[in-house]
């Protein structure tokens, strides 16, 4: 007779090879998530194992008891982020435009026992200024920097934020920031110049191969709008990570006339 443990192992061996098939069928990913096991769905992952290493720097700047709290995972990949919020005690919506990253985030979903606590659509940013639903967590990250019109985004985020955003974009080096005048003259525009000025580069062609990269902020420059667009910025928790209270006194009534008008929410004539 074979002992039990060969027997097991067979077994066990046996779930692991039909595990690695379900998620080679799925590939690639971008999400190095752990199903158990050892099975990993992107364990020779360039950046090491993401975003596990960077969850674990975030972690301990977000509420551990999520219970009865909203989030809204914007472009959520494979939903890292959004299973853990969701293990918080969150309900999560996670958005993205991919629905490969989607495919992958839903059968995922079911493997961690989530699919009642995580809704995936797909959906861009752009989409949510027509959506009437707000959140009490706003998740962003690495999204930013893949936008044409960043600062719109902006907008449309801070209208769903009931309570934190948290943010997160490549940016420039440096780490330096300046006051700003409140009125620049015309003839002191050199000021813009300087390093510690709020600047953002444009990128006209690619960013580590990449054509979705549009814009790089500097450090000064995130703050900056993120203030522009009815943010308080609490901390730089991590490098490039920003976590965000809506400000008390919201956005202006100019900016919020520009808003409805490049959404198409205007409110109806009287």
């Amino acid at each position: 007779m074979k002992p039990m443990t060969d027997a097991l192992e067979t077994r066990t061996s046996s779930v692991d090879a039909d595990l690695q098939t379900q998620v080679q069928a799925l590939a690639p990913w971008f999400h190095n998530l752990h199903l158990g096991n050892g099975v990993e769905t992107a364990p020779a992952h360039a950046l090491g194992d993401f975003p596990a290493f960077k969850w674990a720097q975030i972690a301990p700047h977000i509420d551990r008891d999520l219970s009865g709290w909203t989030v809204l995972d914007i472009g959520c990949n494979a939903g890292f982020y959004s299973f853990e919020l969701a293990r918080r005690g969150a309900r999560v919506t996670a958005i993205d435009v991919d629905e490969h990253y989607l495919r992958q985030a839903r059968w995922a979903a079911g493997r961690f026992d989530l699919a009642d606590r995580v809704e995936f659509r797909q959906m861009s940013v752009y989409d949510l200024a027509r959506q009437p639903q707000t959140y009490d967590l706003v998740w962003l990250m690495g999204v930013f920097y893949h936008l044409r019109h960043p600062l719109l985004a902006l907008d449309i985020v801070r209208h769903l934020t009931r309570r934190q955003l948290v943010l997160q974009t490549m940016t420039l080096p440096g780490e330096t920031t300046m006051v700003t005048p409140a009125d620049l003259p015309l003839d002191a525009r050199a000021t813009m110049c300087e390093r510690d000025w709020p600047s953002m580069a444009f990128v006209e062609h690619r960013v580590a191969g990449d054509p979705t990269n549009w814009w790089v902020p500097n450090h000064a420059c995130v703050q900056a709008m993120l203030r522009s667009a009815g943010f308080e910025v609490g901390a730089r928790i991590i490098d490039e990570t920003y976590l965000c209270t809506p400000a008390a006194a919201g956005q202006a009534p100019s900016v919020e006339d520009e808003l409805r008008a490049a959404t198409g929410t205007l409110a109806p004539a009287q």
